[in-house]
């Protein structure tokens, strides 16, 4: 199994991507469901952001208030620096274990919706292959205004903190340019998914995969032998 990296700007349409993959039947492993999870009350970063920020990025049940804490981080690069030392960590570990849990159900590779992916650099070595969603930037602005009712000034302090889309297109192998209609993205995202699956990268990995168990297993049989035979030494000498 191999992976696919997708990513973009804040309000480019990834998650209209995604959907795409999902109709495939390709799971997508969406960052920011991981990050809801992971700052659930109780949770180790739940605590940790707590001490870090404060109460005043708390509702009065105790979770996090999500539009807060982006005020506070969007406007303070420290903060926000902060902040993903924090949570990072701890979604990347759920979304190893979702990734375990994919390959071991057969799949031929699985998408990542990595919205920092080129920010925080961390799971660049592990892709195979990476799409960036783009579009025009007046129709991101737009878009991001419409979607979070949020005023011109803070969306594009919003799109600012994030790397220029320019920039993680020219590092991406697949561009989708979702400025047209639906059924435009549409046909670029299945296209890249015919793509994809005409690869046999998933058939390296999993041979691998399969030399690594059976040198696994080889090490524990041989580890058996030896202490059968050093107990078999032992009940002699006596």
């Amino acid at each position: 199994m191999f992976i696919v990296g997708l990513t973009g700007g804040i309000g480019t349409g990834k998650s209209t991507v995604a959907e795409v993959f999902r109709e495939y039947g390709i799971p997508v492993l969406d960052a920011d469901v991981m990050a809801r999870k992971v700052v659930e009350p109780g949770k180790k970063a739940w605590h940790k952001i707590k001490k870090e920020f404060g109460d005043e990025v708390f509702t009065a049940d105790g979770s996090l208030n999500r539009e807060a804490l982006g005020e506070l981080i969007f406007k303070d690069v420290e903060k926000r620096r902060k902040l993903n030392a924090i949570t990072h960590p701890e979604i990347y570990n759920e979304l190893f274990w979702a990734a375990v849990k994919c390959f071991f159900q057969g799949h031929q590779f699985i998408v990542m919706d990595l919205p920092l992916l080129f920010e925080s650099g961390s799971m660049l070595d592990y892709l195979h292959k990476i799409i960036v969603v783009t579009c025009e930037v007046d129709l991101q602005l737009q878009r991001l205004m419409d979607r979070n009712s949020m005023s011109e000034s803070r969306a594009k302090l919003r799109i600012a903190a994030q790397m220029p889309l320019e920039t993680k297109c020219e590092r991406a192998h697949f561009v989708v340019e979702n400025s047209g209609t639906v059924d435009d993205t549409r046909q670029q995202v299945v296209r890249i998914i015919s793509l994809l699956r005409s690869s046999r990268a998933h058939w390296k990995l999993r041979a691998l995969s399969g030399l690594c168990c059976a040198g696994l297993a080889c090490a524990l049989v041989f580890l058996g032998v030896r202490l059968h035979q050093w107990r078999q030494t032992q009940l002699s000498q006596w």
